[in-house]
């Protein structure tokens, strides 16, 4: 593919799902037993912060009970081989592409294992329980921190790097998501706006499948390898 320098790749719930977590919203609409509402805005932490720390320490420490599937092991494949730009947006917050050892990647959604204190902004690496109040290792101060985690109501992170990525790419890819959050749910549009090849890949076609260029339906872990394979190939 030698008219493919730079990649964009978005990856959502469904490539960890296969890794055994679940996906942020099942049919029932809860997520994890929870009606999003109550664990995921601002307004539920304000209302009821020891609510929302028990539900993301227990994210947290699920983490330690689950490793990258092969669709991860693929993708860090392809960013150790791949000599063009990468970039690896992931709406997930857990941290299995980089357990699976890809460097190229941005949480526009936050992650588990990191914690924000309100007071000082700054970012930490977090491994423990937030819910008894622990101190801030940058200042010190107690019962400010929150999980790291981007909640509706807020904005993304790293959006402006993102454009970016977009605006450059050659290929965009979109693995396991469902296509119906945005802003997320419009990079293939932007994608295409600027030229790019567009290719999805999920178990089922996501609300904007129309918008690309390829659909290939099946297990993220048995899809990815199997295109990475195909774009590291050896041009004939």
């Amino acid at each position: 593919m030698t008219d493919i320098r730079n990649i964009v790749v978005l990856t959502g719930a469904g490539i960890s799902a296969e890794s055994g977590l679940a996906t942020f919203r099942g049919p029932d609409g809860l997520w994890e037993g929870h009606r999003v509402e109550d664990v995921a805005t601002p307004e539920a932490f304000a209302r009821d912060p020891v609510l929302v720390h028990r539900f993301y320490d227990a994210r947290r420490a699920n983490l330690k009970t689950v490793a990258p599937n092969q669709a991860h092991a693929a993708l860090a494949r392809l960013d150790a081989a791949w000599p063009g730009d990468l970039l690896i947006v992931t709406q997930n917050v857990d941290d299995l592409h980089e357990r699976a050892g890809a460097t190229r990647v941005l949480h526009m959604h936050g992650e588990l294992r990191s914690a924000w204190c309100r007071g000082c902004d700054a970012r930490s690496r977090w491994e423990a329980d937030l819910g008894h109040h622990p101190l801030c290792p940058r200042c010190g101060t107690g019962g400010g921190l929150r999980p790291d985690i981007v909640w509706f109501g807020e904005m993304p992170y790293e959006m402006d790097r993102i454009d970016r990525a977009l605006m450059d790419a050659d290929l965009f890819v979109s693995i396991g998501t469902s296509g119906n959050v945005y802003p997320a749910a419009g990079f293939v549009q932007t994608a295409r706006y600027v030229g790019a090849r567009t290719l999805e890949m999920n178990l089922e076609p996501s609300l904007g499948s129309t918008h690309f260029h390829e659909s290939r339906i099946g297990n993220a872990g048995a899809l990815v390898p199997a295109w990475v394979d195909e774009i590291l190939a050896p041009t004939p």
